[in-house]
Order: structure tokens, then sequence, then C-alpha cells
């Protein structure tokens, strides 16, 4: 049975980012021999950590929508792991991600409702 996934890589700064898309692809690979589709490939670019991993400060940032097995996606996320140059990945279903972003969309709007409630609250007790 196939699912939906979401990939997020970040790759060492120092890999040229020209070598981005033909470094992934051999990962990938894993995924179209075991009969599954690379749906998009999108390669955000170098962007600054969060906290720094291996001491380094930045990052190359890729995210790969994918369909495939959970094997499929299981052996990929292990060979990913093995490679030197790649810093973190994280893989996730993408109804666990769709639901994230929903979630995480509801909370800032409540806390909009919120702000907006609370000088209107203000003007009352005055």
């Amino acid at each position: 049975m196939t699912h939906q996934y979401e990939l997020m890589v970040i790759l060492d700064p120092e890999v040229d980012e020209r070598q981005v898309g033909p470094n992934l692809d051999k990962f990938l690979k894993v995924i179209t021999n075991d009969g599954g589709s690379i749906d998009n490939v999108d390669i955000w670019g170098r962007r600054r950590l969060a906290y720094e991993i291996q001491k380094k400060t930045e990052g190359i940032y890729a995210v790969v929508n994918f369909t495939a097995s959970s094997e499929a996606t299981s052996e990929l996320d292990r060979q990913l792991k093995l490679d030197e140059r790649i810093m973190r990945t994280k893989v996730l279903r993408a109804e666990e991600a769709i639901a994230l972003v929903a979630a995480e969309q509801k909370r800032s709007e409540e806390k909009a409702a919120r702000k907006a409630a609370a000088p209107a609250k203000a003007k009352k007790d005055a």
C-alpha cells in the first residue's frame, strides 16, 4: 500500500547548490525502483539554522513530495542518514503534514482573535 509523504532534508552548506538536485536523485531512486513516484522536488537553498548542527549555522534545505510504500520510505530515510553530507532528515506522511499546518493556522487565528478582543475589552473597562 502506498501513501503520500513529505521529506525535508538539510544538507551540509559546503555542498555546491547546483549538486543538490543530482545528489537527491541518487537517493530518490529507492522510491522509483520500488514503484513509487516523485511528485515534487523543491530546493529552498541555503538558510540559517535555528540552532547549530555539527557546528554549522547554515544548511541547504530541500523538500520532496513523493508517493511510496512504507518500506521504501524507511529505506530512503536509512540511506539518507548514512550520508555525511546530509545533516538532518524528516519524513512525514502528507496527511500528518496537512494536519500540522491546519492546527498551526487555527492556533494563529485564535491568537489574532484574542488580540483583537483585548483592546475592545480594555475600552469597556475604562
